[in-house]
């Protein structure tokens, strides 16, 4: 392997970029406004993604600049990510910027990343959210000679919402990878358990599709869209991990029994001590995968590290804050319980912890 170093420091850039995005997730994005969300129908808030992909070009972040995007690298959209982790804000980052975007862009599709960078087009990546890297190319679509395309895809992310959807499938000559525009499909949204990202079931019915990479090149691009959302995901669950303990410590600091604040009792110092601990972890291998995807250094590696580690973090770290907020934090009332749903769909996406522990063993050569 490479012994370059990973650098795990935030530039300044990604610091400004970080305080641009979480302003407005403050200001848009609220806790009051997330629990009045969850009750109606619109679970997400395309006003605030309009804010996000035009004014703060979140949609094109890491697209080449010659297709309308940024320019910029995993390490800018991991810092979104980790953002949008602390607010568990319901806009479709994953499946557009993050899944369907980079299928497109490894695929070579310009027209259509244009569409997706310049916000004026949601897309998805259809498959199930659960797929890891590594899985395979799936076959539950099949392309016709005409390309029209026919199957069913479960679970898809965001595709409730997409104008656009990425479809690998089963064609003529093998593994493609088509483009569909979502109106000439089923899709029928979930209840999911995951308030603030809904998945959604995806039924083609001689859909007309645009191929756009096929052979080698379509299961290429769909592996790498794979591999760069789970060590994205990362990220989130790093942020997801920091708002647990942040909100815990601040709850804890200003509630009093016997005269005292809760959180000077040394069994919870502790605890949160552990928490802590955990957060640096998860925010060193989050970071590590993020620039390993920025430079192209062991990724595959960097990735299921990642992972394996901040996935069961951020899951214990909203437990603890819905135990240690005590009455409070069991209620519907409070945002601890949107957070704990999204660590633990997140724990499924992209591959479980347990499957990258068994991919990270294949990829060093470490005998079961």
């Amino acid at each position: 392997m490479s012994q370059t170093q990973p650098d795990l420091l935030y530039s300044e850039v990604e610091e400004d970029l970080r305080a641009s995005v979480r302003d407005l997730l403050k200001a848009r994005a609220s806790a009051e406004a997330l629990l009045a969300r969850v009750e109606t129908a619109e679970g997400y808030d395309l006003k605030l993604w309009r804010t996000l992909a035009d004014e703060v070009g979140v949609a094109g972040l890491a697209v080449p600049e010659e297709l309308g995007g940024h320019g910029a690298s995993a390490r800018e959209v991991a810092v979104v990510a980790e953002e949008l982790g602390r607010s568990v804000a319901p806009v479709p980052f994953l499946g557009s910027v993050v899944l369907a975007t980079t299928a497109l862009v490894r695929a070579g599709a310009g027209g259509f990343v244009r569409r997706l960078a310049a916000g004026s087009a949601i897309g998805a990546l259809a498959v199930p959210l659960s797929t890891a890297p590594g899985a395979g190319f799936p076959s539950s679509v099949t392309a016709a000679p005409d390309g029209t395309l026919s199957g069913r895809v479960g679970t898809v992310a965001d595709a409730s919402v997409a104008d656009l959807l990425v479809v690998p499938a089963a064609g003529p000559d093998g593994p493609a990878l088509y483009v569909v525009e979502a109106s000439a499909t089923t899709v029928t949204e979930l209840v999911s358990f995951d308030l603030t990202r809904r998945v959604a079931d995806v039924v083609l019915d001689n859909a007309p599709a645009v191929l756009v990479a096929s052979g080698p090149d379509a299961a290429s691009a769909l592996e790498e869209a794979l591999l760069f959302g789970a060590g994205i995901l990362a990220s989130e669950q790093t942020g997801i991990a920091e708002w647990a303990l942040t909100e815990t410590v601040s709850y804890l600091k200003g509630r009093y029994q016997f005269g005292r604040p809760v959180g000077g009792f040394q069994s919870l110092k502790h605890r949160l001590a552990n928490l802590y601990t955990d957060l640096v972890l998860a925010r060193a291998t989050a970071r590590n995968a993020a620039d390993a995807l920025a430079t192209g250094t062991d990724v595959p590696v960097a990735v299921a590290v990642a992972q394996a580690r901040t996935a069961p973090i951020a899951v214990h770290a909203t437990e603890e804050a819905i135990q240690l907020h005590g009455g409070i934090g069991m209620t519907w009332e409070h945002p601890a319980h949107l957070y704990l749903k999204r660590a633990k769909a997140d724990e499924l996406a992209l591959g479980t912890p347990g499957k990258h522990r068994a991919r990270l063993a294949e990829l060093v050569d470490l005998p079961a």
